[in-house]
């Protein structure tokens, strides 16, 4: 079976990251990755407004620079955002100064779209969870970096949206960050997992709230 959990170690390794919210309550932190993209980033968007739930976005900046209306639409309806670099670059294969360029034109981006300067907190998502220990640091300066507890796989092509709904429901637990992907390559697990995933959810007495400042 697909590991949907994060293996305890990497918190372990990685403390300083957010893996997963510590909380009394029975929440859960739902996020998305890689929009706005037209088609699934509007499916997200009706699907969450109809259960009156809000997430957390992890856009990519050239993303947003071409889809821009998409991107205000997410601010319009309260969801918080959160940087995913300029091209979805891997921290393993490029340089500091490039990295750093990809995060810092993807924040430009969203100022160019209208996400507030002040906006608190600064949230940022390594592509592919791929982060040197150094960039770690120089980021922490100004960004919560946030990872997640339970993966959904949605992008997976040999995983059927049975599963996927299955192994992620078996995996999340109280303070669970929670990926799903709005893009074209999860669109056809992710629209079958999310409205039924939120459903089974709610039945079991769990809420939706945003990454904490």
């Amino acid at each position: 079976m697909i590991p949907h959990r994060t293996p305890f170690f990497l918190p372990a390794l990685f403390p300083s990251l957010l893996w997963k919210v510590e909380t009394s309550a029975r929440e859960l932190f739902l996020t998305f990755d890689d929009g706005p993209v037209p088609g699934p980033t509007e499916f997200v968007l009706e699907t969450l407004a109809k259960s009156e739930v809000k997430a957390t976005f992890f856009c990519i900046g050239d993303n947003v620079r071409k889809h821009g209306d998409i991107f205000s639409t997410l601010l319009e309806n309260g969801h918080q955002i959160g940087n995913h670099t300029f091209h979805h670059v891997s921290g393993w294969k490029t340089n500091e100064a490039r990295y750093i360029d990809e995060i810092d034109r993807c924040e430009n981006e969203f100022r160019r779209h209208g996400l507030n300067e002040n906006e608190s907190p600064r949230l940022f998502r390594p592509p592919y969870g791929r982060i040197s220990r150094h960039q770690i640091k120089v980021l922490e300066a100004n960004y919560k970096i946030v990872m997640w507890d339970v993966l959904s796989f949605d992008y997976s092509r040999t995983l059927s949206r049975e599963s996927c709904l299955k192994n992620t429901l078996r995996a999340i637990r109280p303070g669970s960050i929670i990926v799903f992907h709005d893009s074209l390559k999860a669109e056809r697990n992710m629209t079958y997992v999310l409205p039924r995933f939120l459903e089974s959810c709610m039945a079991q007495g769990y809420s939706f709230n945003i990454i904490p400042s």
